[in-house]
């Protein structure tokens, strides 16, 4: 067996067996990976505690046939510590590791990038600067923007036509059509597009660009409608629903 080393964040954990558990980490040069951590369902395992949801660690792996297996595994930083008593951040957190999993759907295809947006993403909700909605949604829509996915909220995403003017002006694109890719101009509008505020939609963009200045000073209104259409957008490009998301406050 070939062993290897890398680092990266546990998404997930599942009983195997009388004292084993399958581990879900998405790693630094590895990708997503899942692998066997042996006996540490035991009161007395080496390393049970490390491999906690939310934990960075460090980890040396022997490859198997249809599972790598785990042999060693030191924390680098346990992002859960902070959000296992604060429901809001905690669910927002659970969010973002199932979000990132559903990224990552080929097993060691390397996704750095994704990789970065997690980890900022878990510091971020420790920290506690933000509101945990703020964090989650600049999360998914980054995460989309990784992908490919970025949602068009300058032009038309039909047909290219920018925005004529400034949000608020009455002059600024009036819908957002999930299928088209986000916003549209009047004559490419199809039947159900949202017609969003225009501070929802500046609130997005702050949320893409890190503008948090701006995103701190959105109103309640225009979050949870920003948030509607975000996970509404996350889940149409993933063709599979979050199901963490349901239990996510949006306040």
């Amino acid at each position: 067996m070939q062993l290897y080393r890398d680092d990266g964040i546990v998404l997930r954990t599942q009983k195997l067996g009388e004292a084993d558990r399958i581990i879900t980490i998405l790693g630094r040069t590895s990708g997503r990976i899942r692998a066997v951590a042996k006996g540490v369902r035991r009161t007395k395992s080496r390393f049970g505690a490390r491999l906690e949801p939310f934990t960075h660690v460090d980890l040396m792996l022997h490859t198997g046939r249809s599972l790598d297996i785990i042999t060693q595994a030191e924390v680098i930083r346990p992002y859960g510590g902070p959000l296992v008593g604060d429901y809001p951040r905690y669910t927002a957190g659970v969010a973002m590791l199932e979000t990132a999993e559903r990224f990552t759907p080929v097993e060691k295809e390397p996704a750095l990038r994704q990789l970065l947006l997690l980890i900022g993403g878990l510091r971020a909700l420790g920290d506690a600067e933000h509101a945990p909605g703020l964090v989650l949604d600049a999360f998914l829509l980054r995460s989309l923007a990784v992908a490919g996915y970025a949602p068009a909220l300058r032009e038309c995403a039909r047909c290219g036509a920018p925005e004529s003017g400034a949000p608020g002006s009455g002059r600024r694109l009036p819908a957002f059509a999930i299928p088209a890719g986000g916003m549209v101009c009047a004559s490419c509008r199809p039947p159900g597009a949202a017609s969003p505020a225009a501070p929802t939609v500046a609130l997005m963009l702050a949320l893409l660009s890190g503008d948090w200045d701006a995103a701190d000073r959105s109103e309640r209104r225009h979050r949870v409608e920003c948030s509607g259409l975000v996970a509404a957008y996350l889940q149409w490009h993933l063709e599979h629903s979050i199901r963490s998301l349901r239990h996510v406050e949006r306040v």
